[in-house]
């Protein structure tokens, strides 16, 4: 198919560019580089430096792409950030969407995937979370992509949108090739953050808060690796069905402490890596975790890569090689 992947030089966005390309459809990122890095875009797909808001200019490019199939990547996701600055997110995440559907409209292109998240189940009642627990977001990036996802259902009833929201855990790891790799400016997760304080690029870890009702008292996450979630997405892509939308959990069914990750980082670099206990971030629930078998169920798939240690490593041997990321 001829694919545009919006988000396209991100961090998720990148990996789902590549993998697309190796898998023979002919590949448009569109990115507007303000996060995004033009060396993440593969070298065998075209980069377009535009924002996704921008509808006449979205719409000129899936018309003369011929695209078929849209992968919506383009987002804020920063929950401490979104509660400091609710309406950047209700503008990037809810406001543009709504434009990226005018264009997709305009362009006769009726198939998206479009990144959702864990975040829209805000404190789940139980762990792990299936699809059908209570949608209850309690930050403004959660429930901008909640709103998302109302909107989407929407729009497939009335103009027979097929589409897949994937809620995703927490994304981790690097292609394993060593091409591409996590580098947001400024870093605020935690496996880049503790592998950068291994380089001594960091003085410290901060762990935010360790009086949660959890083991050790640290935030726990399900952690994906970033290979496994766009394969996920091209299966997803391969399963619309018009007029419908699909939902499902992305992650790998267990939780990970934050003191936990910082071990790991620790054990599969062999360096020191210190910390520091500081106040708890608004809008951070104490456990999220996957029941993720509803895509194994459906679909045959379920990831691969899910010792903890080898999605680490793959992070580390990208960063040990681009310790200044793509610059």
């Amino acid at each position: 198919m001829n694919i545009a992947v919006l988000g396209g030089a991100g961090y998720i966005g990148s990996h789902a560019v590549k993998l697309l390309a190796e898998r023979g459809h002919r590949v448009t990122a569109v990115d507007n580089l303000v996060n995004g890095h033009r060396a993440a875009v593969d070298a065998a797909s075209r980069l377009v430096v535009l924002d996704a808001g921008d509808t006449a200019g979205l719409t000129a490019v899936l018309k003369a792409e011929k695209i078929e199939a849209v992968m919506h990547f383009a987002a804020s996701a920063y929950v401490g950030e979104s509660v400091r600055n609710p309406r950047l997110y209700y503008r990037n995440n809810v406001a543009n969407t709504v434009r990226v559907l005018d264009a997709m409209h305009l362009a006769g292109v009726s198939r998206l995937v479009f990144s959702s998240t864990c975040a829209t189940y805000g404190e789940p009642g139980k762990v792990p979370i299936t699809e059908e627990a209570p949608q209850h977001p309690i930050s403004p990036y959660g429930r901008s992509k909640h709103m998302v996802e109302q909107m989407l259902l929407d729009t497939a009833r009335a103009e027979n949108l097929a589409f897949a929201a994937p809620r995703y855990f927490n994304v981790a790891g690097a292609a394993l090739d060593g091409t591409l790799g996590e580098d947001h400016r400024p870093e605020t997760h935690l496996i880049p953050i503790a592998l950068q304080t291994a380089l001594g690029q960091h003085e410290q870890v901060d762990i935010y808060g360790a009086d949660y009702p959890t083991p050790d008292g640290t935030c726990v996450r399900d952690y994906i690796h970033v290979w496994d979630l766009v394969e996920a997405h091209l299966v997803l892509l391969e399963n619309l069905q018009p007029g419908r939308g699909l939902f499902y959990n992305l992650g790998v069914g267990r939780g990970y402490s934050v003191r936990e990750i910082i071990d790991a980082c620790h054990r599969v670099t062999g360096r020191n890596i210190p910390t520091r206990l500081v106040a708890r971030r608004p809008g951070d629930p104490p456990v999220l975790y996957a029941a993720p078998e509803r895509m194994f169920k459906d679909f045959g798939w379920k990831a691969r890569i899910t010792e903890l240690d080898s999605i680490i490593a793959s992070a580390w041997r990208w960063l040990r090689n681009h310790p200044r990321g793509y610059q």
